[in-house]
């Protein structure tokens, strides 16, 4: 412990306290001041395409459309994907079992070029 009569070295800060309570209170409305000033300037119209895409990305619900509709493309394009080889497939199976069925039957491409 210390001894009472030494000087602690918070007292300083806490003499200086109430200043900075009142530099806080002034600062607010400083504050407030400058954001309400540049939501009232009009964006610059050279602004870049990256900019106005960042700008309309940084609203949670943009962001939140953007992920969902990539979402839903990428399962559209699963879909069309999986379709496509599935179709495929089934092709080549039913080629296969006509051939089991009868070896001496040209294959369908042979068929219709002559």
């Amino acid at each position: 412990m210390r001894p009472p009569d030494s000087p602690d070295p918070l007292d300083s800060l806490l003499d200086a306290w109430p200043d900075a309570a009142r530099s806080i209170a002034d600062l607010t409305p400083k504050v407030w001041r400058r954001i309400a000033q540049l939501e009232a300037q009009p964006a610059p119209e050279s602004a870049s395409l990256w900019g106005r895409v960042d700008a309309w990305l940084s609203r949670p619900a943009s962001a939140v459309l953007f992920v969902t509709s990539c979402a839903l493309l990428g399962l559209f394009l699963a879909a069309v994907r999986v379709d496509r080889d599935q179709r495929a497939h089934s092709a080549q199976l039913i080629q296969s079992y006509v051939q089991l069925i009868d070896p001496l039957l040209k294959p369908a491409t042979d068929a219709k070029s002559s």
